[in-house]
């Protein structure tokens, strides 16, 4: 069964981000704790596989690679806070950095076609998910990634999920650009409900995009560190707080609901950023609870 990045994770997150805060100056505030279930966590050097579907311009893709390889341990960045050392929060979870997870760009499969339509149900993104499978790879990890036009079974609900299927893996994000953007898309686009605070500029000029790789973040985090609904996460397994989920809404200090933080802004284009990443790419990523600090742990 599939893990959704749902609406009611997000508004469950928001809404525990404001009890926190609110009530701190009452009741001495308790730590987040992720709980472990003694699952297994994807460890060692994991391929990451791209499944294009739809229509998305060499400069989206390019985009979404760039940050895959942004995230690779071997990337040595000279300028800092980097997309490499958020990830890296990662090896804090049972196992350690001699043990980590290290993701690499693996295969690119396009369907520019629409092979299944533009509009998927759940079952046809779970089979593209788990049997389009490059080479054989087990200890990989696929990802789905929707066009703009392309409608996908509860959107609305979910700005993408993660699953398994045995000791298959995989991942589903969609671009939000022309459908629930202000839900998926934030905080590049105005919100559908609750403070309305401006829209940040997002740092690679593709709103649909910029709020893809948000999501794709919390999705990877997730799945390396609860792949197979037994590992880190707090709540029922069917909707878990998981280790980006679970500090939804937060991508620098200060944050609170409707307001995404204190983030760097781009001097000549002003956009809003948090980390620097490979061929001059700059991103926006949410914070991670980390289990060292039992702390949702921000770039800036």
């Amino acid at each position: 069964m599939a893990i959704n990045y749902t609406h009611a994770t997000l508004t469950f997150s928001l809404l525990c981000l404001f009890l926190s805060r609110t009530s701190a100056a009452l009741v001495k505030q308790q730590p987040l704790v992720l709980k472990y279930h003694n699952g297994a966590l994807l460890k060692g050097k994991i391929p990451v596989n791209l499944i294009w579907y739809g229509k998305f311009t060499p400069i989206q893709r390019s985009i979404i690679v760039d940050f895959i390889q942004s995230l690779g341990s071997s990337v040595t960045m000279t300028q800092q806070p980097s997309a490499a050392s958020w990830w890296r929060t990662t090896e804090k979870y049972k196992g350690g950095a001699t043990n980590s997870a290290s993701l690499v760009l693996g295969n690119q499969v396009l369907h520019e076609n629409y092979p299944f339509g533009k509009i998927l149900k759940n079952s046809h993104i779970i089979g593209l998910g788990s049997r389009t499978r490059p080479n054989n790879q087990i200890n990989s990890i696929n990802i789905v990634l929707t066009a703009h036009d392309v409608a996908v079974e509860g959107f609305c609900m979910r700005c993408g999920s993660h699953g398994s299927a045995g000791k298959r893996t995989y991942i589903w994000v969609g671009n939000s650009a022309t459908q629930c953007a202000g839900q998926c898309a934030w905080p590049f686009y105005q919100p559908i409900y609750g403070p309305q605070t401006p829209p940040l500029v997002a740092p690679n000029g593709d709103v649909g995009v910029d709020g893809m790789i948000i999501n794709l973040a919390t999705l990877l985090a997730g799945t390396v560190t609860n792949p197979f609904k037994d590992g880190y996460f707090q709540g029922p397994p069917t909707a878990p707080l998981e280790a980006v989920s679970a500090c939804t809404g937060v991508f620098g200090s200060g944050a609170y609901p409707g307001y995404p933080g204190n983030v760097l802004v781009d001097k000549t284009t002003g956009a809003s950023f948090n980390a620097y990443g490979v061929n001059g790419r700059k991103f926006l990523l949410p914070a991670m609870w980390d289990p060292k600090s039992l702390a949702c742990s921000t770039l800036v």
